[in-house]
């Protein structure tokens, strides 16, 4: 008897021990996937440093220990005109390790022939965080006071107006061809590989216009070098030192051309890992330091979740093949591209 009690005894403890263990095993699975992240989360921005995209990653980065708990880490991609970039995020593991700032090319250029990726349906939208309008701008020094004197210089002058941008098909090259259609000139295209270094082409005056953002602008526009032409929105700006500045529609160019930047990810990032990726970036959008950083260079925050960007993503590419199709922008790239 007093073996058979042993053995008894033995085989509960047994049995206790196998389900405290199975109970530790299940927790610690639990406990590990709730540990995410737990290493830096790369943003790939697919443009060149001192674009709009890249400013608000390195806005994000000051908050992202605070609201993630790891650092976040900004690495250019640039080149295709956002293209190469955009397959880095798209090719990516789908961990939660590897994020993309991106704004309204992700539907443009597959509207232009094929790609490496669909991006589209190869990224899913995480968070919209900005608004950022396009303007005109010149150096200050040019003759030009208005959009009117510098349609009139073009026309007098076929061809000899450049206009530098981000890249073949992104959205400032998609303002300039709307612009110069629609007023009507004959102009240059000069495609760079991001908003900084056709920025930098203006300065030196390698192209006349440019159609930049206030964020990338600013500066240059309070202390003078610059000087903005025209607004492509419906109505004035409210951001300081551009409130003055009369849209193109009230100067008789029927341009109005509003892009969101956001942030993205490949498809298939676990739903655990994306809804604390998506509510630390929440927290980091609605951060009142952020805001206000985002005023000081000329971007409105406009926060969207996941399920309201992905809704903003369908609503632009009906309005986007629209555009390109009507105006035919979509034709003039691809011979450009050849």
């Amino acid at each position: 008897m007093g073996y058979r009690k042993k053995l008894l005894s033995l085989l509960v403890s047994c049995s206790c021990i196998a389900i405290i263990l199975g109970g530790c095993s299940m927790s610690t699975g639990s406990v590990t996937s709730a540990k995410y992240p737990t290493k830096p989360i790369t943003v790939i921005v697919p443009f060149a440093a001192g674009g709009s995209a890249d400013l608000m990653a390195r806005a994000l980065e000051k908050s992202s220990k605070k609201y993630l708990g790891q650092p976040l880490v900004i690495t250019n991609v640039t080149g295709g005109a956002g293209t190469l970039g955009m397959n880095e995020i798209a090719g990516a593991k789908p961990d939660g390790y590897t994020i993309g700032a991106i704004g309204a090319n992700v539907i443009l250029q597959p509207l232009y022939g094929e790609t490496r990726y669909h991006y589209p349906t190869a990224m899913e939208p995480l968070v919209q965080v900005v608004s950022s309008p396009s303007v005109v701008a010149v150096l200050a020094d040019k003759p030009w006071n208005n959009i009117n004197d510098l349609v009139d210089y073009a026309k007098n002058r076929p061809g000899e107006i450049k206009f530098g941008h981000a890249g073949l098909g992104t959205t400032a090259h998609v303002v300039g061809e709307m612009f110069a259609k629609e007023a009507g000139i004959k102009v240059v295209q000069v495609p760079f590989k991001g908003d900084s270094e056709a920025l930098t082409a203006l300065l030196g005056g390698h192209v006349q216009f440019i159609p930049g953002t206030p964020s990338s602008l600013k500066e240059h526009v309070k202390s003078g070098k610059v000087k903005i032409l025209g607004v492509a929105e419906e109505n004035r700006l409210t951001i300081p030192g551009f409130e003055n500045v009369p849209t193109l529609k009230e100067q008789g160019i029927n341009v109005a051309f509003n892009f969101w930047i956001g942030v993205v990810g490949p498809k298939g990032i676990p739903a655990e890992e994306r809804a604390k990726l998506t509510a630390g970036l929440k927290e980091m959008i609605n951060d009142p330091e952020f805001k206000q950083s985002m005023l000081d260079i000329g971007m409105s925050v406009e926060y969207l979740g996941p399920n309201e960007f992905s809704d903003c993503w369908a609503e632009n590419n009906v309005k986007l093949t629209k555009i390109i199709k009507e105006t035919g922008i979509a034709d003039i790239i691809k011979a450009q591209k050849k």
